[in-house]
């Protein structure tokens, strides 16, 4: 898809991957509606963009809450008329051992990974038949892949993004919707210092990985390669080198 001129919604927008986003597709020439909880996050943003003549809508939302999300899909449609693309970005880290992870906390980043998600999707997809299809963009993770000690229960959230994201891809592939999933892998944001649970070990895991030379990509270039997959419009998308 040629996304100049589309209407984006971008969650996650403050910071990490999810800024980087925005200003990715607000150069190329979307129109972005930037999602998050952070409302001073986002109204700095977007004093920004708004200088640089991009168009933007802020719409500060707790992915969480089914019913605010429901509102804020609304009342991007109402600015815009229309959705066309939707990245699933907002997501949080849980850091422990299975046996042991406080329960509470695997609750909470189910919550914003897996439901955030599946509230998003149910409801844009109605505002997509309306205009004749769109792309949806999961952004899952590398981890979800491997068996990483301390986190496995991040993974496991993002293990059923992609089961979900691959079954909806098929379920509506013949409404002209198109679901990719994207797959980051360690990336230099502060993603790791905003988990739960054991925050001393996620830190411990990242120092490892850039200690034994490990590839740790910018959001800069995650950014780009969300991008490209919207452009392109693959199945799955996967960082290179």
């Amino acid at each position: 898809m040629d996304v100049s001129g589309k209407v984006v919604i971008i969650t996650g927008a403050s910071e990490g991957i999810g800024r980087a986003a925005v200003q990715c597709f607000t150069e190329a020439g979307a129109k972005v509606v930037l999602v998050a909880r952070s409302r001073e996050k986002l109204e700095s943003l977007a004093e920004e963009l708004r200088a640089q003549k991009r168009d933007v809508l802020v719409l500060p939302t707790d992915m969480r809450d089914c019913g605010a999300v429901k509102l804020m899909v609304d009342q991007a449609c109402d600015h815009f008329g229309r959705i066309d693309i939707l990245i699933n970005n907002a997501g949080q880290s849980a850091a422990g051992p299975v046996a042991t992870i406080d329960v509470a906390h695997f609750r909470l980043i189910m919550e914003l990974n897996v439901y955030g998600a599946l509230y998003a999707i149910q409801a844009v997809v109605p505002k997509m038949r309306l205009g004749g299809g769109g792309e949806i963009l999961n952004i899952s993770s590398m981890v979800s892949k491997l068996r990483l000690p301390g986190l496995g229960t991040y993974a496991a959230t993002k293990a059923a993004l992609n089961l979900l994201s691959a079954t909806a891809r098929v379920e509506l592939a013949a409404e002209n919707i198109r679901v990719i999933t994207v797959f980051p892998r360690t990336t230099a944001t502060d993603f790791g210092k905003h988990a739960v649970g054991d925050t001393a070990l996620r830190e411990r895991q990242r120092s490892g990985a850039a200690r034994s030379g490990q590839v740790i990509d910018s959001a800069e270039y995650v950014a780009k390669k969300i991008l490209e997959a919207a452009q392109t419009e693959p199945e799955e998308m996967y960082m290179e080198g």
